[in-house]
């Protein structure tokens, strides 16, 4: 069975074109659940440089699906014979203002647009820079 990855290397993941903020806002919970974006948030903006776009993706599945531990190694093999979206896709690139830098081990830190940190990833020459998909399709 073919792996698929979502992670980058040397790479910085740029906020989309159209998102409506300009600086980083930290995802909101809605109700009593967590969101998607906030989960991300939580575990990236926590644990910067720990974990991998895969790590980050399948762990967010992962507890949205209430998955046991006995679940998680078949689940995660079943999860990536697919291909998923990116960290391209993500509500924390797409609308809450966040930019991911993806290091030489495709480990993955968060850094608010306008920034000088956010910036300095921008411009680094020594980086491949992508933008985050845009919400809209025009």
């Amino acid at each position: 069975m073919k792996t698929h990855t979502t992670n980058y290397e040397n790479t910085f993941i740029e906020v989309a074109n159209d998102s409506p903020v300009t600086e980083g806002q930290v995802p909101p919970v809605k109700g009593d659940s967590k969101t998607v974006a906030n989960m991300q948030f939580e575990m990236i903006s926590k644990n910067p440089y720990k974990y991998t776009s895969d790590d980050v993706l399948f762990q967010v599945f992962a507890e949205r699906k209430d998955l046991t531990e006995r679940e998680l190694d078949e689940a995660r093999k079943d999860f990536f014979s697919k291909g998923q979206a990116c960290m391209r896709a993500s509500p924390l690139t797409k609308r809450y203002g966040w930019g991911v830098h993806n290091n030489e081990e495709g480990k993955i830190a968060i850094y608010p647009v306008g920034s000088d940190s956010y910036e300095k990833y921008r411009l680094d020459k020594n980086l491949k820079t992508v933008k985050a998909m845009k919400s809209s399709r025009q």
